[in-house]
């Protein structure tokens, strides 16, 4: 399978865990979702995208985690993602998602504030030859992070990606 780079540093920065529970993001084409749940054993990745296409390539390419339990694909924006208990997620990532840069995602950041477990990770991840000088995407990013009450926000940069890392404090809701 070729991987992009972007990809392998985003599950690099990600680094789950075998019993991690895991939501990622406008999953794609299932690369990513491929290489977090080849980590996983009793851990359990959501992989979503508003994209029909994307969800189509996403199960279709990781067959095999879904029969074993390991995947679930569900078509939606995270705005309108349902049926997550709160506090059930480890962490949450994203590759080249806009919404977290070119608009205010209040509602995508409350969703994620409330299924992330207290001290639970999100990570906002850009490959490094995006469109868009880098504080321009993490700038907003880290300020919307804060604003929604995010803790330990940090900005990554390097020669393989770009974004910006959190923690869901204790006292969140």
């Amino acid at each position: 399978m070729n991987v992009p780079e972007r990809v392998r540093w985003a599950v690099e920065v990600l680094d789950p865990g075998p019993a991690d529970r895991v939501l990622e993001i406008g999953c794609g084409p299932g690369v990513a979702a491929a290489l977090v749940c080849a980590r996983l054993a009793t851990g359990r990745l959501l992989a979503i995208d508003r994209s029909a296409v994307a969800v189509r390539r996403t199960t279709e390419r990781n067959a095999a985690h879904l029969a074993a339990g390991r995947l679930e694909v569900r078509r939606c924006s995270l705005d309108a993602l349902e049926g997550v208990p709160p506090g059930s997620l480890d962490a949450a990532f994203s590759i080249d998602v806009n919404v977290f840069w070119t608009r205010r995602p209040v509602a995508e950041l409350d969703r994620l504030a409330a299924a992330l477990r207290p001290g639970g990770a999100l990570h906002v991840l850009y490959g490094a030859s995006g469109p868009t000088a880098g504080e321009r995407v993490t700038g907003p990013v880290a300020g919307a992070l804060r604003e929604r009450g995010f803790g330990e926000v940090t900005v990554l940069t390097g020669p393989r990606g770009l974004g910006v890392s959190a923690r869901r404090p204790a006292g969140l809701t």
